[in-house]
């Protein structure tokens, strides 16, 4: 597949299920609006998708909300399947990230260095 192909169904992707969890379509308590989407890898020939989570909750919480949304990973395959036109749908795994809790430290240590 073409590279320009891969970026946009992963940013498709993205959209997607941001949406489904800000309009709580995932019914799931261990997911709520507090958890955010930074990205999708999906593979080459695109059957496969690694959603990374993220957001301003505690270890426990984030750890919580992805095994949640790895519960309910064929219900959002299912979703995207519906809105994305494509032969097979990629399936999904979710993992955690700590990209924008580890920046916020990095900021606050300057912050503590300037001041």
């Amino acid at each position: 597949m073409g590279k320009f192909r891969v970026e946009r169904v992963e940013s498709l992707m993205n959209g997607i299920i941001s949406e489904m969890i800000l309009r709580e379509e995932v019914r799931d308590p261990r997911i709520n609006s507090m958890v955010s989407i930074n990205g999708v890898k999906l593979s080459k020939d695109m059957s496969h998708a690694v959603v990374m989570v993220s957001g301003y909750l505690n270890p426990e919480q984030l750890s919580a909300a992805v095994e949640g949304l790895n519960h309910a990973a064929g219900f959002i395959q299912a979703r995207i399947g519906r809105r994305l036109t494509m032969r097979t749908t990629p399936r999904l795994t979710f993992r955690e990230d700590h990209s924008i809790k580890d920046g916020f430290e990095v900021i606050q240590q300057i912050k503590e260095l300037d001041g």
